[in-house]
This record gives C-alpha cells, sequence and structure tokens, in this order.
C-alpha cells in the first residue's frame, strides 16, 4: 500500500467517525488528514522526480562505460553493448598500450592519439609524450627494425 492510500484509508476512517469539523478536536483532525494527503501528494512528486534521475542516470553509466571501453580498450574488443553511443567502425584495429612512468597506469590508445605527439595521463595528469622519430629511420636507438 502506498502512502497515498493509507492516507485516503484514514481520511475514510475519519469521514466514517462522522468526525465533527466545528469542535476542537474535529478540527484537529481534518487538519492532521489535510497535512497526510498534502506529505501524500508530495511524496508522490518526490519519487516520480526520483524515478525520472534514476532513468537519466542509468542513461549516463552506459554512456560512461561506452566511453571507458574506448578509451581504456576492452579485453574482447566488444563494442556491441555500446551501439548507441559508439560505432566500431569509427576505431582503428592499431591499438596501442601506453604505459604512464609516474603513476604505472597503463592506458590503450590509437594511432592518431600517438600522432598527436603528447596526451596527459588519465589518472596522474603527467604529460605522456610520444617519439616517433623512430619510424622514419630504419633502424633507431632502440634497436627495433622497420621495414
Amino acid at each position: 500500500m502506498t502512502v497515498a492510500e493509507k492516507v485516503s484509508y484514514i481520511k475514510g476512517l475519519a469521514e466514517g467517525l462522522g468526525v465533527d469539523d466545528s469542535t476542537k478536536e474535529g478540527k484537529v483532525l481534518a487538519a492532521i488528514v489535510d497535512v497526510l494527503d498534502d506529505i501524500a501528494l508530495t511524496l508522490g512528486d518526490i519519487d516520480e522526480e526520483l524515478n525520472d534521475v534514476a532513468d537519466v542516470m542509468t542513461d549516463m553509466e552506459e554512456s560512461v562505460d561506452c566511453l571507458e571501453d574506448v578509451v581504456y580498450g576492452d579485453e574482447e574488443d566488444d563494442y556491441d553493448d555500446c551501439d548507441e553511443c559508439c560505432d566500431e567502425d569509427d576505431y582503428d584495429d592499431d591499438m596501442y598500450e601506453v604505459t604512464c612512468p609516474n603513476c604505472g597506469n597503463t592506458i590503450t590508445v590509437d594511432f592518431d592519439v600517438i600522432q598527436s605527439g603528447e596526451i596527459p595521463c588519465p589518472n596522474c595528469g603527467e604529460n605522456l609524450e610520444f617519439d616517433l622519430s623512430c619510424l622514419e629511420d630504419e633502424e633507431c636507438d632502440c634497436g627495433c627494425h622497420h621495414d
């Protein structure tokens, strides 16, 4: 039984008792029932607003989950759960893991991010710089070989 239904039941009981509104006791009981009715209506409004907020929060949580999968990578690279905000065709298959030397946080980035030259670490804010000069040479200081 909702609060509004309980208040309606109490109103019915008060009317069934034949409470006289002209007496002091009757006026008090009528005022109490009116206040209870107002409280029940207000609670009903708050409950509806809370449900609306919960719906918005659920939508936001799904969007954040989708963005986390895109930014940090998903083990299965499965974007099916976030079709509303993500399109798998928008992402290259060339993803790279980068570990922040300051906090040790590992993030996954695409080549476009690396080409930008630098990004802040999403965990600690340390500036992560990317050196692409070895891609221009066939052999670089790191010992890797490029064909």
